[in-house]
């Protein structure tokens, strides 16, 4: 595979990449929206209200997707109209931006290695407290809050280690909400769903945005050089490539000495049109006049003149 074919092998792979971060940055404002605004985590948010850590996590999670988002759209523009118009500072855009997004997403999947269950653990002290609240009857707010997660993750209660809900407990769970599972299990289900999502999500993410590091240090060093394909369809190196400034053609050694070509003038088209006039004895011009060699003693005034 010659230089041609494995650049636009490149700007292809680079224009299907850029794609794909577009995908990915619409995909990760979905979530980071879902996450926000979405019934589940709007109500455990609501209940926390400053209580317990999950409301800094969730606006924290909102940002930072909202962030990254962004950061992956502009750096699938940057990086389409960097291949489409081979501009040096648009591709040189596209690789800051996806570095970026890399680090930030390297940032988060070590978050998750290293406490997985940090959210987990955030929506279940809320759901405690609200739930201990409201058993301990101290306010009709609390168990308003209550009914209405319930509600939204169709679950009743806490399981009791004696199997057998008390008189208070009892009262929270009645008719149909009484079949309903265990509110604990409900929510651990809900953000395992959501944690498989969110770790698929930073798995391409990192795979994209490192791929499209290195196709676009590939191409800005290939624009850099002026790659261009001349007219015998040969790849090489030239100075007239889009984003290149042009400078001015060098010539060798060999081409500078060489003398200007002579072109002749009026007096030599002249002498060669009245050369057969000259051998018959026709009239001489005085520059056609040839001057001796050497000049005698008894030579006339006029020859020297």
């Amino acid at each position: 595979m010659g230089p041609w074919s494995r650049v636009r092998v490149a700007k292809c792979q680079m224009l299907v990449t850029s794609f794909f971060l577009l995908l990915l940055g619409l995909a990760v404002a979905a979530m980071a929206a879902l996450t926000y605004f979405e019934a589940h985590f709007a109500v455990i948010g609501h209940a926390s209200s400053g209580r317990t850590p999950y409301e800094t996590i969730r606006r924290w999670a909102f940002s930072a997707g909202i962030s990254l988002a962004g950061l992956l759209t502009l750096a699938a523009v940057l990086g389409t109209a960097a291949t489409v118009r081979e501009a040096l500072g648009l591709m040189a855009g596209a690789f800051l931006c996806s570095a970026l997004v890399f680090c930030a997403l390297v940032q988060v999947a070590f978050w998750r290695f290293h406490s997985p269950t940090q959210v987990e653990d955030a929506v279940l002290d809320t759901y405690d407290l609200v739930y201990d609240q409201a058993v301990k009857g101290s306010d009709g707010i609390w168990r308003q809050e209550l009914v209405a997660i319930q509600d939204t993750f169709l679950c009743c209660g806490k399981g009791s280690p004696y199997g057998l809900p008390g008189s208070s407990e009892a009262d929270l769970c009645r008719g149909e909400a009484a079949a309903r599972q265990d509110c604990l299990r409900a929510i651990v289900s809900s953000l395992g769903t959501l944690g498989v999502v969110v770790s698929t999500l930073i798995s391409l993410g990192l795979v994209s945005t490192a791929s499209a590091m290195l196709l676009s240090a590939f191409l800005w060093f290939a624009i850099h050089s002026g790659c261009n394909l001349d007219r015998r369809g040969k790849y090489t190196l030239g100075l007239r490539a889009r984003g290149c400034r042009p400078q001015e053609p060098r010539f060798s050694g060999r081409y500078q000495q060489r003398p200007a070509a002579h072109h002749p003038s009026k007096a030599d088209a002249l002498r060669d049109h009245l050369g057969p006039s000259r051998q018959s004895g026709g009239p001489r011009l005085l520059q056609d006049t040839p001057l001796p060699a050497h000049r005698g003693r008894d030579a006339p005034a006029s020859s020297r003149l």
